[in-house]
């Protein structure tokens, strides 16, 4: 069992309504669905009375919510318990981001905060986009980067978190080149061929990008799926070894395209710009961290 399954279960509890907690969640209502299904399956027994409207909670479910509410209480104080023995220096900042941008961006920026602001100390989480989110929301990093999308927004609420943009990102479809350096596999494809597609798994931020691309294309586009994950990195390996076009971040294959290795696989208009932005909670932090934020702003848009 995962202890997300428990925050899901009780945010369900609270709005019960599907779609509005897998928005609180930061998740899609499918991916939200299938959570709860899991914790069900679990558990063995059905917790979410789904022949009715509003939804509520069968008689298991109702024995359950307090359960639940003890369990996650006590994985919190656990975890606190754990995280007071690590005695952190007062100046290590803890980062959270998703894998992506922990591989290709982070490295690059914190370089770029060093130069005016000195040695900065980092623990850094590396997960997927909701999990680092909830790492904010549950005051377990100091400060969040993420991707930002109008279609694919982070719902922060403005009055407890404070954002700035650091930049932004292009997803764009990227193949194995030929000698001659053009892609071997190319948007859009056709019925009697269609391309070979290396995809996101449904719960990646990404996979949502990619099907906004591919929604929004000026012609239909044919795809064969041959493979999935959730990390931008495992699909730039498989397109690196050939087995199709990959929808990848430009920070992601700046080496692999100077050297030939891959290719643009469409025109622009399969391509699209994420934002880049830093999230903080606008609760009192440390004076070293105050001077550090106080960076971050002066410096802006890197």
């Amino acid at each position: 069992m995962e202890s997300k399954w428990l925050e899901d279960f009780l945010s369900l509890v609270e709005t019960r309504n599907f779609s509005r907690s897998a928005q609180a969640r930061h998740v899609s209502q499918p991916a939200f669905s299938r959570r709860i299904r899991s914790l069900e399956s679990w558990l063995g027994v059905d917790l979410v009375d789904r022949t009715t409207y509003p939804m509520r909670l069968t008689p298991a479910g109702e024995t359950f919510r307090a359960r639940a509410q003890e369990l996650l209480a006590a994985i919190h104080a656990s975890r606190a318990d754990a995280l007071g023995q690590q005695h952190l220096r007062s100046d290590t900042v803890r980062f959270a981001l998703p894998h992506t941008l922990a591989l290709a961006f982070f490295p690059k920026w914190l370089a770029r905060i060093e130069t005016g602001f000195g040695q900065v100390d980092s623990r850094l989480i590396a997960t997927n986009v909701h999990d680092a989110v909830m790492a904010l929301v549950e005051d377990a990093c100091d400060l969040l980067i993420c991707y930002h999308h109008a279609q694919q927004p982070v719902q922060l609420d403005p009055h407890l978190f404070e954002h700035v943009r650091l930049g932004s990102e292009r997803l764009a479809p990227y193949s194995i080149s030929d000698a001659d350096g053009r892609p071997r596999f190319a948007l859009p494809g056709t019925p009697q061929q269609p391309q070979p597609y290396l995809a996101y798994a449904p719960n990646a931020y990404l996979a949502r990008m990619a099907e906004i691309i591919l929604e929004h294309a000026p012609r239909r586009t044919f795809l064969a799926k041959r493979y999935e994950t959730d990390m931008a990195e495992g699909l730039k390996v498989m397109a690196l070894e050939g087995h199709g076009i990959a929808f990848l971040p430009d920070s992601a294959v700046v080496r692999e395209t100077a050297q030939k290795a891959l290719a643009s696989a469409g025109p622009k208009d399969y391509s699209l710009e994420m934002e880049v932005r830093i999230y903080r909670s606008r609760a009192s932090h440390s004076p070293y961290l105050e001077r550090l934020w106080a960076h971050i702003l002066a410096q802006g848009e890197g």
